[in-house]
């Protein structure tokens, strides 16, 4: 009889586990700051204009515990101030969002450089009633928790958010124009601004990528404060049993069922281990 070691090992999928977080750059909740200046050096857009876009550099560094694993990105939110506009106001959002190891704007003959943009996230209307938040602080919400954006461990985040007005009478006047929260890291956010061409129209334009003030650019434009919420999957596999059975101490069954150990048997025919043994 050839005696054979068996072994055994039974692995079971452990249920999914998701983990949910929100990291913020700045200070989302007590933010203080506030642009002051120029409204096309403002993030992710302004309301004095019909037609604004935005691109941001989100570093590792900043995304904090985020860039530690992959993540699922399923909102980023912006807070605004309304200072004084009284209009509904109006607008067509794009969002689109990619992974990407540059940490800044690329800079071509002494001219600093748009990314080229794609994979859009997000597409909707999105109204702010200026009047129900007067003097108050609001917040511009890109959700996207039916389709999350995938965010590889270690990238940055290149954001490009697009706003554009129906009409270009749909915008705040003079200095009422619902300024934006800085985080205060400057320099890794670019600015389009115009009132009758959309950044996909100069995207898609002759003096793409080129950002520069005669095309109504900001090109050293502090980050928003931003936050945003994620959620990451655990899937571990674990080996719940490992059982090694030696063929040869397998029980003894007779004909009629009965189970017997071996030496302790009458004569008789048995199964052992799969194979017919007699005992004389």
């Amino acid at each position: 009889m050839i005696l054979a070691a068996v072994a055994a090992m039974t692995f079971s999928a452990q249920a999914q586990d998701l983990h949910y977080g929100v990291v913020e750059v700045g200070d989302f909740d007590n933010a203080a700051e506030i642009y002051n200046g120029s409204y096309f050096d403002m993030a992710p857009t302004n309301f004095y204009l019909a037609h604004t876009g935005a691109q941001l550099i989100y570093t590792a560094a900043e995304l904090g515990e985020m860039a530690d694993k992959d993540v699922n990105i399923t909102k980023l939110s912006f807070k605004f101030m309304n200072e004084g506009a009284f209009e509904d106001i109006t607008r067509d959002v794009k969002l689109y969002l990619q992974e990407t190891d540059a940490t800044e704007f690329e800079v071509v003959k002494e001219i600093k450089q748009f990314f080229p943009f794609e994979n859009l996230v997000l597409e909707e209307e999105q109204v702010y009633p200026m009047l129900d938040f007067l003097y108050e602080d609001h917040e511009v919400v890109l959700d996207l928790s039916n389709a999350p954006f995938a965010l590889s461990q270690g990238k940055n985040l290149l954001v490009t958010i697009v706003f554009d007005a129906q009409d270009d009478d749909n915008c705040t006047i003079g200095s009422d124009y619902a300024p934006f929260y800085t985080s205060g890291v400057r320099g890794q956010g670019m600015v389009y601004t115009d009132n009758y061409e959309s950044f996909i129209e100069f995207a898609n334009g002759e003096d793409f990528p080129d950002a520069t003030a005669m095309l109504g650019c900001g090109t050293n434009v502090e980050l928003p404060v931003t936050r945003i919420n994620y959620y990451y999957e655990e899937k571990p596999t674990s080996v719940d049993e490992i059982e090694a059975v030696n063929a040869q101490d397998g029980p003894y069954y007779n004909m009629m069922g009965q189970k017997f150990t071996q030496g302790n048997m009458p004569a008789g025919i048995y199964i052992h281990n799969g194979k017919k043994v007699i005992v004389k």
